[in-house]
């Protein structure tokens, strides 16, 4: 009569183990994200540690930040696409939050992007360590490329202006939709194209010369956030914790973008 109580508490560890993993396979949750191309390499470098590190599955779609596209974050939302966590722009997702799409604070900002530009492998490259040089590239292109996002817009809107090459350029530069300008590049296309540092190194047979200028630079913030109405809002939140952790910092580094967080110290 004594070895079942014995047995049972022989055997209780086990039991609650087993219960816990049991607990945790149902708790597992399927997270709809968004990213766009300027988070996108960090974002999928980053992916699979937390897919093993949670035992949740990321759905993951791309789409700019801004922009008429129909991939645009903005007219998925529109459209009521379920997405639980959006990355893009700051200031395009503050304006999402202040449109009550997302939810509010629950905003995490992950990192800050240089605008570089690029030719195709092979070809000359300009310097354009200078502004001067940096309007002589522009002006020697036969055609120059940029995005419909953050670092576009700034090109069309207020670099050319500052380089003062609006005329000139006219039919040479050319906004790219959707399509990485690197893409546009690398298939000459275009024979100069300036984007995200982060969205450029990973694309095949383009060679980038170098960031814009620090007296023309502009740095965008990436940012994340949970969708209002989320299917997953506690394993959406958990997400947004994990990427915008310390511990991660070196990884989005390593992507060409400058993480918010400092990265931790190694542990001796």
């Amino acid at each position: 009569m004594m070895l079942q109580p014995m047995l049972w508490r022989q055997s209780r560890p086990l039991l609650v183990a087993l219960a816990l993993m049991a607990a945790g396979g149902s708790q597992a949750a399927e997270i709809r994200v968004v990213s766009s191309g300027g988070f996108a390499q960090a974002y999928k470098n980053l992916a699979a540690d937390y897919e093993r590190a949670s035992g949740d599955q990321l759905v993951s779609e791309w789409g700019p930040s801004m922009g008429t596209t129909a991939k645009a974050i903005p007219a998925r939302l529109a459209r009521g696409e379920p997405i639980d966590v959006v990355i893009m722009v700051g200031d395009a997702l503050d304006k999402l939050m202040a449109e009550g799409k997302l939810v509010p604070g629950s905003k995490v900002v992950l990192a800050n992007s240089p605008i570089a530009c690029a030719v195709r492998r092979g070809t000359p490259k300009p310097d354009i360590g200078t502004t001067e040089g940096l309007r002589n590239a522009f002006l020697k292109a036969n055609k120059v490329a940029y995005s419909d996002s953050a670092s576009g817009e700034y090109i069309e809107k207020q670099l050319m202006k500052k380089l003062g090459i609006v005329e000139q350029m006219q039919g040479k530069a050319a906004k790219i939709p959707a399509t990485p300008v690197g893409d546009i590049v690398a298939h000459g296309q275009a024979d100069f194209g300036c984007q995200q540092r982060s969205e450029l190194l990973p694309v095949e047979g383009i060679e980038i010369v170098g960031l814009l200028p620090a007296d023309v630079q502009l740095m965008t913030e990436f940012s994340a956030a949970l969708v209002r109405d989320a299917k997953q809002p506690e394993a959406g939140r958990a997400l947004l914790k994990f990427l915008s952790s310390p511990d991660h910092a070196s990884a989005i580094a390593a992507t060409g973008l400058e993480p918010a967080a400092k990265p931790q110290p190694p542990l001796h």
